[in-house]
């Protein structure tokens, strides 16, 4: 029988069959001997064939994926850790305050995203905090966002008007939702749908950082159509399976302009010269910040959070 995976807790699956039914599953073990270069060899979203013999159900096999998002392994080095699997968008909870999100980070998470081609938005979150410096703040960045193809919403996890918002952005897909912890997420799903019943948890005044209330990603069903996955709180985000030389063509802004460097693709746009990309950074057609970005990921620096 097929099915999708719709939680996770590392040894345990939770799968809904075609039959409608929940099956907790475990893997069978030839699936883990696989030479996988990944923590978790399934993960939310895949669909699976399962092998019911009796009352157990394990995971036969996995069926092959549309796309993925994943990051670097935390835990394990050489490996990656995939969030989720046949996933129709990516949905980014980001803060300018209680607590900040980096631009780095949603940089890093917006890359990993477009490496697959899967469309993005970025939701602000906690508008109804920020003083006037902080909202010209989160205007520039929806400005800068946008500009680059990325849907970006400011909002409050209160206002009834702004989730609805959010509602139409996620009808009728499935929807990957990250971002640090205390930045909303679990307080936004539960006003998407109350019956998920999500706990929450406040920011730390010493810190300026949420404590985790998710523990392991798992998918809801909105309504017959919409689905979300939630995801545990990420403090940082590493990116896998790129070259220096590629890591450009994940930036919208940057995809054509690069082609017109003097050393075309062998350039990595940081002391080379004739150089497309560092032109238009003088030039103000590429971001500084954006471009800040970029530098760090190319040059491998700590700059995940």
């Amino acid at each position: 029988m097929e099915g999708r995976v719709f939680k996770s807790t590392g040894s345990w699956y939770e799968v809904i069959g075609i039959d409608g039914k929940k099956y907790n599953c475990r893997l069978q073990g030839k699936i883990r001997l696989d030479e996988i270069k990944e923590s978790n060899p399934v993960t939310v979203g895949d669909r699976v064939e399962l092998l019911i013999e009796n009352d157990d159900a394990s995971i036969k096999e996995i069926k092959p994926r549309d796309n993925h998002i994943l990051r670097q392994s935390v835990k394990r080095v050489g490996h990656s850790q995939v969030l989720a699997a046949n996933v129709d968008q990516v949905m980014l909870i980001a803060t300018i305050r209680q607590p900040r999100t980096s631009l780095g980070f949603i940089d890093r998470f917006l890359v990993s995203a477009e490496s697959f081609r899967i469309p993005q938005i970025l939701v602000l979150n906690k508008k109804d905090i920020l003083g006037f410096k902080e909202r010209e703040i989160a205007t520039q960045l929806k400005d800068l966002y946008e500009s680059i193809g990325v849907t970006t919403v400011i909002i409050s996890a209160n206002d009834k008007d702004d989730v609805l918002e959010l509602k139409r952005l996620l009808a009728k897909k499935t929807t990957l939702v990250a971002g640090h912890s205390g930045v909303g997420k679990s307080t936004l799903l539960n006003q998407l749908s109350p019956e998920l019943d999500q706990s929450t948890s406040e920011v730390s005044e010493f810190t300026n950082k949420g404590t985790h209330t998710t523990t392991f990603a798992e998918m809801f069903m909105i309504d017959e159509s919409t689905f979300v996955i939630d995801t545990p709180g990420i403090k940082e985000w590493g990116l896998v399976e790129m070259n220096q030389q590629e890591i450009s063509d994940y930036f919208p802004e940057m995809r054509d302009l690069r082609l017109d460097c003097k050393f075309g693709s062998r350039c990595l746009h940081l002391t080379e010269p004739q150089c497309n990309i560092r032109k238009a950074v003088e030039e103000g057609k590429i971001a500084v910040n954006r471009y800040s970005s970029y530098v760090s990921m190319v040059m491998g620096e700590d700059n995940r959070k």
